[in-house]
């Protein structure tokens, strides 16, 4: 029998197939000129593709490099609410004020944080201009791992 994770092969029988990473993040935006200023001041984006009138997808569109992420941006004037949805970008603690400065700088609502138990790390929330929220987190996930089973163990 073949779980989920495997594909029936008539030939070969059941194979292995993985989703191999992240390809890109996609935001809808009401100003792309607005925006692109806010991603490369706040995650130093770098622009690879600007479609300008050349519609090839469903809007006008950018494409960034944040890290190594494919982060598209595409523009359209129909924006709907806020939620907890986001992305998530991994900061070092020592630059936390940078980040807030460059967040306040440009006029960016920040969101309160949740809380947190210990070991898990800092995080900045913030909305850019069309409601799309963004963390900036201090720690990695082996680290919030080791610190749920830290917690977990105390209440066994």
């Amino acid at each position: 029998m073949c779980w989920t994770a495997f594909v029936v092969n008539a030939k070969k029988g059941c194979e292995i197939y993985m989703i191999e990473s992240v390809s890109h993040i996609t935001f809808v935006v009401k100003n792309l000129d607005k925006t692109t200023a806010l991603f490369k001041e706040v995650f130093d984006a770098k622009e690879v593709y600007y479609s300008d009138e050349n519609i090839h997808s469903l809007f006008k569109e950018r494409f960034y490099i944040i890290g190594n992420q494919w982060i598209a941006v595409m523009e359209d004037t129909n924006i709907i609410n806020r939620t907890y949805h986001h992305v998530a970008f991994k900061i070092l603690d020592s630059d936390v004020d940078i980040y807030l400065t460059k967040i306040k700088a440009l006029n960016l609502e920040l969101k309160p944080s949740r809380k947190r138990v210990f070991g898990e790390g800092f995080s900045i929330y913030f909305y850019d201009y069309d409601n799309n929220s963004f963390e900036l987190h201090t720690e990695t996930l082996e680290k919030r791992l080791d610190s749920y089973k830290e917690i977990d163990k105390l209440f066994l």
